[in-house]
């Protein structure tokens, strides 16, 4: 029987508005943490402390020693060891930011959500979907410091499996969060589409492809073939068609080999063909048998795909040395947008009771 997307309950205005807001500030989070990858500030601040960590420093000796501390790490002595102190206060802004952000998120969060609570304004139903929500969140701000961790030992930079886990929890976030709001919203349909069936494929491919772009991310990946379509001159590079390269040790040494960034960046472009494909066909096939509703959210996915497809290659295109700020985050951004684009077309074709 199909599930319905109604509930009962009347939620209002304000908590409608809120829910949004969330959603919007937790995208922002993610692209944040983008900039802040890609800037190379993710290790600038040493310490995790949740309350003391919202005031920055605040003259020049406390920043001599917020540096100081920066200088006793890898990636100082590694990378950035002719760093100035004013260049220092580059990254650490956006470090300091996204952990800002985090820290305002539950604040904006959290303290309406215990206010509605006791106004007897949220029902059962949403508390425990928001309490996924919060759960989730409260992993993936974990795993974040586990992964600023794997950096502050003898590594210049986080673990890329540490740096996927984190980036993956925080697409479950808003997973949640874009279900919970699917459900206030009662976004859903007043017909069954027979053929729906494809969306969760779909989705389920792109869940996969956000993987591997976490993966890209933390290997570095796309700075080792910065062209297309072809990779360096080979359609498969030649390190895959070595049988005697595929071990788990290749996989974990991905600083030293080239077998794992190259099989991260292949498997991420053939995925996005396959998603681009099943985009399109996708539109095709259900555009004449979705309400105008769910239409706009095939017009909406079917635009980001492509749009996606496009900056992916504008990024390695535009490499130099290190991947380019403004597509790096505009690729990351827009992939999200798509895989929230998918989730809404889901949501919005759930039969509603009569």
């Amino acid at each position: 029987m199909e599930k319905t997307a109604i509930i009962n309950f009347k939620y209002t205005k304000t908590i409608r508005i809120w829910l949004l807001i969330g959603l919007i500030m937790l995208i922002g989070q993610v692209v944040l943490g983008g900039i802040t990858r890609l800037t190379g500030s993710g290790l600038s601040i040493t310490t995790w402390d949740i309350i003391t960590g919202v005031i920055p420093p605040l003259n020049e000796t406390e920043w001599v020693n917020a540096f100081e501390l920066y200088k006793e790490t890898p990636q100082f002595h590694k990378i950035n060891s002719t760093l100035t102190i004013q260049e220092f206060k580059f990254i650490f802004f956006w470090e300091y930011f996204h952990r800002l952000w985090v820290r305002s998120l539950g604040f904006i969060f959290l303290i309406p959500f215990i206010i509605f609570v006791i106004k007897k304004q949220l029902d059962l139903f949403l508390i425990k979907r928001l309490g996924i929500v919060i759960l989730l969140t409260i992993l993936t701000a974990s795993a974040g410091w586990i992964m600023v961790q794997s950096g502050l030992v003898n590594r210049p930079w986080v673990n890329a499996y540490k740096l996927t886990i984190h980036f993956t929890l925080a697409v479950l976030v808003i997973w949640a969060m874009v279900k919970t709001v699917s459900d206030v919203y009662l976004l859903g349909s007043n017909k069954l589409i027979a053929s729906k069936k494809i969306i969760p494929f779909v989705i389920s491919i792109s869940f996969v492809q956000m993987v591997t772009a976490g993966l890209m991310a933390g290997m570095k990946a796309g700075l080792y073939y910065p062209s297309w379509p072809d990779m360096n001159g080979e359609f498969i590079p030649g390190v895959l068609l070595n049988s005697t390269n595929w071990g788990w040790d290749n996989m974990i040494n991905y600083d030293s080999y080239l077998f794992a960034p190259a099989l991260i960046q292949f498997t991420h472009r053939m995925l996005a063909y396959v998603l681009a494909v099943l985009t399109i066909y996708m539109f095709f096939k259900l555009k004449s048998k979705v309400e105008e509703s769910s239409k706009k959210w095939l017009n909406i996915t079917l635009i980001l795909v492509l749009v996606q497809v496009v900056l992916g290659i504008l990024t390695v295109l535009n490499v130099q040395g290190k991947i380019p700020l403004f597509f790096g985050v505009s690729h990351q951004l827009v992939g999200l947008l798509y895989f929230m684009g998918l989730l809404f077309l889901y949501d919005s074709l759930r039969k509603h009771k009569a």
